[in-house]
């Protein structure tokens, strides 16, 4: 885990390894936001594709590196004061000639998306 603390996977479901669910809870606490930023806290954007690398890697059983993101979206700002919990939604393909784990992702709650990321991954 890059940040230590950052967050909590409170679900998983992989158990469609091509459609994953993952339920985070942020820790509003985190050092991070005194940075970014003070008063008003935003998760970094690092830091919400970090966390598909993380879930992915969690999934996967294994250290992984991201080697592309073909389309990184950020649709609304994360304040953790205000949404603390963040699903996201995991479409994954397998591409076996390349050795490339693609993901299309979506961060969300409820009805309010935060961000969306398509792009590869590979064992490290």
């Amino acid at each position: 885990m890059l940040l230590e603390d950052f967050y909590t996977i409170v679900e998983l479901d992989s158990s469609d390894k091509e459609n994953i669910k993952a339920i985070i809870d942020l820790n509003k606490e985190h050092e991070v936001y005194e940075g970014h930023f003070p008063g008003n806290p935003i998760v970094p954007g690092v830091c919400l594709t970090q966390l598909i690398k993380e879930v992915m890697e969690n999934v996967e059983g294994t250290e992984l590196i991201m080697v592309y993101a073909d389309n990184i979206k950020f649709m609304a700002m994360v304040n953790p004061e205000v949404n603390s919990r963040l699903q996201i939604d995991l479409k994954v393909k397998y591409d076996t000639e390349q050795n490339l784990i693609k993901v299309n992702s979506v961060t969300h709650f409820n009805d309010q998306v935060f961000y969306k990321f398509k792009g590869n991954f590979k064992a490290k």
